[in-house]
């Protein structure tokens, strides 16, 4: 009998442990705790996407760029130019893990949108030459770019909408708590400045 009872005696100790967590995870859950973690990990997942389809451009422009050249060579400046934009964006990377860096961010989408320029310039050649615009491989390409650059608008804007929420947690009662006193390495998201958002994007001409 009294062995029985003395192997009870843990059990009993850890009761009050179970119960205490029973009562203190719903509440957390309540006030916000996942919150900040949550909305961080929405934000680099949407990053992730605009790296994604910035890659998936990258990787037309050396088709697009030979294509070019074979009808229009002599516009070497130009195309020069895409090629050296094109290399300077895909080496200044940002992953999600320097997303609260501003340099790192403000390097990174500088590189992006001198390609959107070089790209735009190269584009806008392309009217000179009716036969480039007749090739097939080349109106593929331009569907390919098209495709792309509003795949590109699209993970901004759901990156800027993920970001939003994540910094405005960090701000706002209750999560704000929990970033001053558990989160505390949680720092706010960079974003995109207004003068990239108004950057024209390629305009592709099927006429």
């Amino acid at each position: 009998m009294f062995a029985q009872r003395s192997l009870s005696l843990p059990a009993l100790r850890v009761l009050p442990a179970f119960l205490l967590m029973a009562f203190v995870l719903p509440l957390l859950a309540g006030c916000g705790f996942n919150t900040i973690p949550t909305n961080e990990e929405k934000a680099k997942a949407a990053w992730s996407e605009v790296l994604n389809q910035y890659q998936r451009r990258a990787d037309l422009i050396p088709n697009l760029v030979e294509t070019v050249k074979g009808y229009a060579s002599h516009e070497k400046e130009t195309l020069d130019a895409v090629v050296e934009a094109r290399a300077k964006a895909t080496q200044t990377t940002l992953p999600p893990e320097a997303l609260n860096d501003p340099e790192k961010f403000k390097a990174f989408q500088e590189s992006q949108s001198g390609l959107t320029n070089a790209l735009s310039r190269l584009l806008a050649i392309t009217e000179n030459y009716p036969d480039l615009k007749a090739n097939q491989n080349f109106l593929a390409l331009q569907a390919q770019l098209e495709g792309t650059e509003n795949r590109i608008a699209v993970a901004r804007r759901d990156y800027i909408e993920a970001v939003r929420v994540y910094n405005t947690s960090l701000r706002t009662f209750p999560t704000m708590l929990w970033a001053k006193f558990w989160f505390t390495d949680a720092q706010p998201f960079q974003n995109f400045t207004v003068s990239e958002d108004k950057i024209e994007v390629p305009k592709v001409n099927f006429n």
